[in-house]
């Protein structure tokens, strides 16, 4: 590796972010480089700004003095790894173990003697997905009928909560958003270690991480988003020593707070020291200098600030526990006084008293803690899955959300909780009355992250293009319009989207025409209900106004009876169509989606029935531990016919998680829809615009669309949808603006008309966003159909819309005469209905 010393910071500038770290003043990535350095009495004097900060977090949190840590088992669940990083003794080849995993009695024999020593976690270390690169692991999990690494883990954590009560922590490295979802359910936390964001050290031959794919440091970054997300507890941290320099150890502390910023779900960071180990290709690398560990903890907490929990490894600082507490730790991290630690297995953890009484020594008490840390355990929700909450809450101090020390792990059942029903069940109704009970969430200034931070992610589109552009866009909507989607006419596209004043009512006219060539004149409509079944949702989503948190005044959740009853009422008021749609509800149980479609088909055989979002689907099938495709099979086989493309929002994921948080990827977007056309499961396409978003934004979203819809053709429609601003989060906060203009309005209905020409034939426009006048005008541009007389419509209502929740057929009718068109009743799949 090339030798990259930096010249170190001189004495005036470490004095000089020693002042304003002592002051609170922020501190930028230059003076946190400079305390890096600090020895002799400015050392000293670091460690006692971070103590302090670290004494005035424990008082803040209710446990002055206390550090924590938490009594485990370690279950190296595999050995064999996918990686080949350079100091690590962990991971092994096959021919040196006994078989590719632990075998499942194996796992739950372990749990079982540390639950009788008082164990209450069960720490899952495994290597990163070997059967990717071991035939060994592939042969052992398809044995016992394992689709992967991942799945096996899922199962043996399961076992262990309903065998032992131990509650398992895991460590699977890598993980997808999908997989996180999948994981959650059966574990209180999880973590990866982030360990460095200097990419070179994977990139460049000699590197530690060099031929590690899991090591690339976007790829660990886009993990640790990924589980604030998903609203996991996680845990994540530093290795120092491995031949980063002392910048790109400080970009690593800021990367890791830049995402607790955003997400609030960091748990705990650990500063972890290179230890070298003979048989690796590090075994020559000096260890990390304690000094330089103690720095980099004082560091770590002077950025993190009061609220982190802060960790270093007691069995790797050679005795220096007053170092470490001085430095800012709270933290002793897991120790086991049964199990080895099985990645630094040559240096054993103290024994718990001889931790209590260093920790005593240095004035702090030493209390046991969970898994979960206590402030995400006295928050329940969104954190913990509700089929954990009897195996923590066995387990936690309610007051505290520590661990009781004398309690004892059992086994209990890993089930749904029972099922509640209620809250304010009218809200369909009386949205439209006496409205909403307040303009936000009662949590509004946390749940959605740190809005400075949301802020600084928004991103601005280029410019509107020239003349010349804005006249070969017009040729070519005129003459090739599905043509504007290919990226040789970007340019062509975008000054369309930017089109104003005489241009613009061409632009209309030229979709008008199309739309006329590809349907006629006719504007459709269908008779329908929608069925809001729940609005108690956690995700997180900025734009949304529906979501309530379960104890919110406006809060609702429907029983099945419930839902079968407003189908049978739509039906006998001529509905041949009902939409469900609900929030991500914790405690709705797996089984409800297809429950509710059994029971609709049973009250009203034909009713068509509109179903679940692909948030809904994916979140559903993840917490029931089976793949989207079997997910939705079910459905299918209970009667669901076709599923809204909702939560679609933008399809690019850099202003998506600007815009929704925790909502599923593009990709997992574009896999549930594929998916479900595949099964013969039909779905509608949307687009939420006029927020964070930009025109360039627009066309990558209509290509998405158009390249799945190329693969499947399972579309029926577009719909574009204008954000409805008045009650949304990210506008309060002052992040997005005010809605869609006018114009923009009139280019998005019409662009998608052309873009989407042969593709898709059927364009809407949303009558409860833009009101009668305004889709009139849309049915003048491009559009051919209204959606549905809805019935009940609380989603738009609860954002602040002024459109009320629902249309006789008559009002459809007259909206589609203020165009000059005649309009007809459809099916939802754009047939005729039977008469």
């Amino acid at each position: 590796m090339v030798d990259r010393t930096e010249p170190g910071p001189s004495d005036a500038s470490v004095r000089r972010a020693l002042r304003r770290a002592a002051t609170g003043r922020a501190l930028d990535v230059d003076e946190a480089t400079a305390l890096l350095s600090a020895r002799g009495d400015a050392l000293d004097e670091l460690l006692d700004v971070a103590g302090a900060v670290r004494d005035a977090g424990l008082r803040e949190a209710g446990r002055p003095g206390v550090v924590t840590y938490s009594k485990k088992v370690f279950i190296p669940l595999t050995r064999l790894c996918r990686d080949r990083c350079h100091y690590c003794t962990f991971a092994t080849v096959p021919h040196r173990l006994p078989a590719a995993f632990l075998d499942r009695d194996e796992v739950l024999a372990i749990a079982r003697a540390g639950a009788a020593q008082g164990c209450k976690e069960a720490l899952f270390t495994l290597g990163d997905r070997p059967e990717e690169r071991w035939p060994a692991a592939r042969q052992w999990l398809d044995e016992r009928g394992y689709d992967s690494t991942l799945d096996y883990l899922r199962a043996c954590a399961v076992a262990v909560l309903e065998e032992t009560g131990l509650l398992p922590h895991l460590n699977p490295g890598v993980l997808s958003w999908s997989e996180l979802q999948r994981l959650k359910p059966v574990a209180p936390s999880m973590g990866m270690m982030l360990e460095t964001t200097a990419t070179r050290l994977w990139s460049e031959p000699g590197g530690p991480h060099f031929g590690s794919p899991d090591k690339e440091p976007a790829v660990r970054l886009r993990v640790l988003d990924d589980a604030g997300r998903v609203g996991v507890p996680f845990t994540t941290g530093i290795l120092i020593g491995i031949g980063e320099t002392p910048a790109e150890r400080v970009d690593a502390i800021f990367a890791i707070r830049r995402a607790h910023r955003e997400y609030g779900h960091l748990q705990e960071v650990i500063v972890q020291n290179f230890r070298a180990k003979p048989d690796t290709a590090m075994r020559g690398m000096p260890d990390a200098e304690l000094h330089d560990l103690a720095a980099t903890v004082a560091v770590a907490r002077v950025l993190l600030g009061p609220k982190a929990r802060i960790q270093a490894p007691p069995n790797l600082i050679e005795g220096e526990y007053d170092l470490l507490l001085r430095a800012g730790i709270d933290d002793w991290g897991g120790v086991s006084p049964l199990t080895p630690d099985h990645v630094n297995p040559e240096r054993p953890w103290p024994h718990l008293d001889e931790l209590a009484r260093q920790t005593e020594k240095s004035g702090f008490t030493l209390r046991e803690r969970l898994t979960i840390y206590p402030e995400y355990v006295r928050a329940g929700d969104p954190w913990l899955d509700p089929r954990l909450l009897p195996h923590v809450g066995a387990l936690a101090d309610p007051a505290t959300g520590l661990a009781v020390e004398e309690a004892r792990p059992v086994g209990r059942p890993w089930q749904e909780p029972d099922e509640t029903y209620g809250g304010r069940t009218d809200l369909h109704a009386t949205i439209d009355t006496t409205g909403r009970t307040g303009d936000r969430r009662g949590d509004f200034d946390h749940v959605y992250g740190d809005w400075s931070e949301v802020a600084g992610k928004v991103t601005g589109g280029g410019g509107g293009g020239t003349d010349r552009d804005l006249r070969a866009g017009l040729r070519l909507a005129a003459d090739d319009p599905a043509a504007l989607l290919d990226p040789r006419h970007a340019d062509a596209a975008l000054a369309l989207f930017a089109a104003d004043g005489p241009a613009l009512d061409e632009l209309c006219r030229l979709a008008d025409d199309a739309r006329r060539a590809a349907v006629g004149d006719d504007v459709t409509y269908v008779v329908n209900r929608n069925i809001n079944f729940s609005n108690v949702c956690y995700v997180g989503c900025r734009f949304c106004a529906f979501a309530q948190r379960e104890r919110d005044a406006d809060a609702y959740r429907l029983s099945v009876e419930q839902v079968a009853d407003r189908a049978e009422e739509a039906w006998a008021a001529g509905a041949s169509e009902v939409c469900l749609q609900g929030g991500i509800d914790p405690k709705l149980p797996v089984t409800v989606y297809a429950d509710m479609v059994r029971a609709i088909k049973a009250r009203v055989p034909a009713m068509h029935v509109h179903a679940f979002s692909p948030m809904e689907i994916v979140t559903a099938a993840a917490k029931a531990g089976v793949s989207v495709r079997e997910w939705l099979t079910g459905l299918r086989d209970a009667g669901l016919d076709t599923i809204p493309g909702t939560a679609a929002e933008i399809l690019d994921d850099d202003v998506r998680w600007v815009l929704t948080k925790g909502k599923l990827p593009a990709a997992a977007w574009v896999e549930v829809v594929g998916t479900a056309h595949e099964l013969g499961i039909r779905s509608s396409s949307t687009m939420m615009y006029g927020h964070v978003d930009h025109p360039a934004q627009w066309l990558a979203h209509f290509r998405v669309l158009a390249g799945l819809q190329d693969r499947t053709g399972g579309f029926t429609e577009f719909v574009a949808l204008p954000f409805v601003h008045t009650n949304a989060p990210i506008y309060l906060a002052g992040i997005a603006r005010p809605g869609p203009t006018w114009r923009e309005n009139r280019v998005v209905h019409a662009m998608a008309r052309l873009l989407l020409h042969g593709r898709i034939d059927n364009i809407q426009c949303s009558w409860v966003k833009l009101g009668d006048e305004g889709t009139a005008a849309m049915l003048r541009g491009g559009c051919n159909d209204l959606g549905g007389t809805l019935m009940e419509e609380t989603i738009s209502r609860m954002a602040g819309s002024g459109n009320g929740s629902a249309r006789t057929e008559e009002q459809l009718i007259a909206i589609a005469a203020a165009a000059g068109r005649p309009a007809r009743k459809r099916t939802t799949a754009y047939g005729r209905p039977r008469p």
